[in-house]
Order: structure tokens, then sequence, then C-alpha cells
């Protein structure tokens, strides 16, 4: 069993399209098996709140995962490499580890857990390339998510005032940040910002602190 589970967060499955998962063997490189993890992002109380105790697994019959079943007649040194969210190619971070396999001895339960960090981030808008009069204030909205899709937002279990979130503006001989603030809607943060004619890169970051977690989007746009 291979499962990926964001870190600071739950496992990644079917509602943000799974990780791709390629175990190979580790010093000939044949690709054993290949796959994507399937099923839930797993119980909230359990991953996040419970305090975990020794060979207590965090995972259910519904979590997400991937099983592989490796074709081995002697142990073999595999590696095992998850790619996610694998629909989110500007999100998408690779986590790998090495381990002995065993034919006959199966590894269930959690089984082999790769941690994937970061944040989602979808620019809503500005849109790419889009051109935008000048004078009227430009506004950059984002949709932020943990790596599961488990959504950030203010007092919420993974909690917004906690994060840095902001929108960085470059263009030449001009750089300017800006703070983004949660509209109405959860995950979704915006702000504005005049600018002048001219030709714009915008970059949405996520930051948490306490986490280490980071991620990005961009966009370039064109004020006439």
């Amino acid at each position: 069993m291979i499962r990926a589970k964001a870190k600071d967060a739950k496992f990644i499955g079917t509602s943000v399209g799974g990780a791709k998962i390629l175990v190979r063997d580790a010093l000939t490189k044949e690709l054993l098996a290949e796959g994507v993890t399937s099923g839930s992002t797993g119980n909230t109380e359990k991953i996040m709140k419970e305090p975990k105790a020794r060979y207590q697994d965090l995972s259910e019959n519904n979590t997400a995962g991937y099983l592989a079943q490796l074709d081995i007649k002697s142990p073999t040194f595999i590696e095992v490499e998850a790619y996610a969210p694998i629909h989110k190619r500007q999100a998408i971070v690779k986590s790998t580890t090495q381990l002995w396999v065993i034919p006959g001895k199966d590894i269930m339960g959690d089984g082999v857990v790769l941690e994937i960090p970061g944040f989602i981030i979808d620019i809503l808008s500005p849109q790419t390339h889009e051109r935008i009069p000048g004078g009227v204030s430009t506004e950059i909205k984002a949709n932020i998510v943990m790596m599961c899709g488990c959504p950030v937002e203010e007092g919420g279990l993974w909690n917004a005032s906690n994060f840095q979130i902001k929108a960085v503006v470059e263009a030449e001989g001009f750089f300017k940040e800006v703070a983004l603030q949660q509209t109405e809607k959860s995950s979704t943060f915006s702000g504005n910002i005049d600018l002048s004619k001219g030709n714009y890169t915008i970059t949405v970051y996520a930051f948490d602190p306490k986490t280490g977690n980071s991620g990005v989007d961009i966009t370039n746009i064109i004020i006439n």
C-alpha cells in the first residue's frame, strides 16, 4: 500500500485527481508497478486532531492509496515515487523513498506514506495575457487550498490568518506586494492594485511560517 499525504494536512486522493505512483527497482530502474492514488482524504479528527499512538494507522478502508502488486522472486530494493497533485502542474511535487520488499511479505495499513509539502494555488483573475484598461483598479483573485484540496480559510483548521498570502506585481522598474484577503467564498482570496501602462508579471504565493509549506502561481497581463 502506497499513500501520498499533504504536509500538515490529509491524504491526496480522488478529489484532487490523486498522486501518480511509480515503483521501480532501485538498482536497475525497471518499472515494477504504476498507478494513481484514489479514495477519500481521510478522517479529519484522526489525522489532524487526535494524538497518534505507536502502530496506530491514520488511514481507514476508504482512505486514498494505491495498492501496488509486485512480481518479484527475491528480496528487492525498490524506489517509490509520488507526483502530486497530478492534475495541478504548477503545484506538483515529487516525493521519493527507498525500501526493501520481500516476496510474500505484504505492507498494508498506512503502508508507505510519502509526504507532499506545499499549497495548490490557482490565479482566477486576471487571466493570462489579459488586456486591462489603464486607470482601472486591477483585482487579483486566487484560489488557495492544501495539497489534498482541504480548504484554507479564516478561522478554519487551516487558518488563513496563520499564513502569508500575497501577490507580487512586477514590471521593468516596478515592484509591489499586495496582501490578499479572503472573500466571501472559502479558499478564495483577493486584493486590488492600480497599475499604469505596461507588461506585468503577477506571482501569487502562500507561505506557512510554522511548517514551511509554500505554493506559487504566476500569470502575465498587459495594461493598455
